[in-house]
């Protein structure tokens, strides 16, 4: 018997992710893809696939299982400059991390929004390096002072030198990823090291709908040729470049996911891929592309059991709002995506600090969904139905009358329940009494004071000049 009681969600049956995946494989068999890139285009013919007019293919049921078979079920990452795991992308483990490239910073120092700069995005890395529920970073914002030659080269160079944790980098092309592979590479002691033990995912993007761009695709190819670990996500979005059902936009974007895979596995079987699709939704009354709505929800459950169902490390969102600022609706969507993105198992979960729909980013948003995800791990953990736990010995050696307090079985368990460290429990006279400082108030304290106490682990000096000549 079990001895662990655990909450769960569930949403797909298998049978159910067998319609969408033969929806999906009928999207590739009769509708097909374009493919703009010719390494690509010849990889998919020689491996039967039927290519057309316009760079059009159709891609065969058979080609698609065959490279679900081949690609690893399982990715590890790694901490810089170490072979210590730090995200474990596997069955329903979870990770969770930030997301990139914002246009705005929120500062919590003043409160107001204004353009990133290259400092901030070192402060903003340094701060997820300290907090302990935020196992990998993205860039979270477009430095505004570091001009567009080269800025994701740059960007990334911010990001090792101000964490020891996996990084997940976007890159504009080809050049820009060798560039930021080498840079990875002289910090783990070679490329043969970081192979064995990857510190750094690249996340990009096919173009929905049913489109192989050529930057994208030399991208994908670049990493699998590395054997290298990529998330090749499509951003659905119902209503706009995607059906407005959600089945529909589920089908087409899994039919995306699955053409990209196939590209990947023929240039080099068995390099690490995650799964997953952004499938949003167009609010029509904004023309917003929204992340605080249960249709989003919905939409990272049906994504996570897709990619069970296949057996591959999983892709998602959390921490996120829509709200221009950190404040109650903020709080609310935070903590209902983390609490589902725990429960649905997805392995690797970015985008929290993320407000305003993804074009700000706030520190303060980040340090609270710290909290909220420690307090949600310990939700779905569970509890204990073993002897120990249903304690019978202890209820009838207290007895009828009798006092818990003074147990040894209270003194040895009582430290299991979560304690908070922003949340505040107190009654409201001591509360009063200490200064009877808001949420908002205790998190923007924490939050500046964790980003200027806080520095990590440097590089040795020879791997920074090995980064600098790179980037020179």
């Amino acid at each position: 018997m079990n001895s662990l009681a655990l909450p769960q969600l569930q949403m797909l049956t298998r049978e159910q992710c067998q319609i969408v995946h033969d929806a999906s494989l009928e999207i590739l068999r009769r509708t097909g893809v374009r493919v703009f890139h010719e390494e690509a285009l010849n990889l998919l013919r020689e491996a039967g696939a039927e290519v057309g007019a316009g760079k059009l293919v159709k891609i065969p049921g058979t080609l698609v299982d065959w490279a679900l078979k081949e690609v690893p079920s399982s990715v590890t990452l790694h901490k810089r400059g170490s072979d210590e795991a730090a995200a474990r992308l596997a069955e329903k483990n979870v990770s969770l991390g930030t997301g990139s490239d914002c246009l705005h910073y929120l500062d919590p120092r003043t409160g107001n929004s204004r353009n990133f700069t290259a400092e901030d995005v070192a402060a903003c890395v340094r701060l997820c390096d300290v907090l302990s529920e935020i196992n990998f970073v993205m860039s979270m914002g477009i430095p505004s002072d570091l001009g567009s030659a080269n800025v994701y080269r740059r960007q990334f160079a911010i990001m090792l030198q101000n964490t020891v944790k996996p990084i997940v980098f976007v890159a504009d092309t080809r050049a820009d990823c060798e560039a930021i592979v080498a840079m990875a590479a002289a910090v783990a002691g070679g490329l043969v090291q970081l192979r064995r033990h990857p510190t750094l995912l690249l996340y990009s993007e096919p173009t929905t709908p049913l489109q192989h761009s050529q930057t994208a695709t030399e991208k994908l190819l670049y990493m699998a040729e590395q054997s290298l670990p990529v998330v090749h996500s499509p951003a659905p979005m119902m209503g706009g470049t995607a059906p407005v059902t959600l089945a529909g936009g589920l089908a087409l974007g899994n039919a995306e996911a699955l053409s990209s895979l196939v590209i990947h596995q023929l240039k080099r079987r068995g390099a690490p891929f995650v799964y997953g699709t952004g499938l949003h939704h167009l609010d029509m009354k904004t023309a917003i592309s929204v992340y605080g709505a249960p249709e989003f929800q919905l939409a990272r459950v049906a994504v996570a059991e897709m990619g069970r169902f296949y057996r591959m490390p999983t892709w998602g969102y959390a921490g996120h709002s829509d709200s221009q600022v950190m404040d109650e609706q903020a709080a609310s969507d935070a903590t209902l995506s983390v609490l589902i993105a725990l429960l649905s198992g997805t392995n690797l979960v970015h985008d929290i600090g993320y407000l305003e729909a993804g074009l700000t980013t706030s520190p303060e948003m980040i340090v609270f969904t710290d909290e909220v995800i420690a307090m949600m791990r310990h939700f779905v953990s569970g509890f204990g139905l073993d002897g120990e736990s249903l304690a019978l010995e202890v209820i009838d050696r207290v007895g009828p009358g009798g006092n818990y307090l003074d147990d040894d079985h209270t003194f040895e368990h009582f430290r299991e329940f979560w304690q908070p460290t922003l949340f505040d429990r107190q009654r409201a006279e001591p509360w009063r009494a200490g200064g009877s400082q808001r949420l908002g108030e205790r998190l923007r304290d924490k939050t500046i004071a964790l980003m200027e106490s806080h520095r990590p682990e440097p590089l040795s000096a020879s791997v920074a000049e090995e980064i600098e000549r790179i980037l020179r």
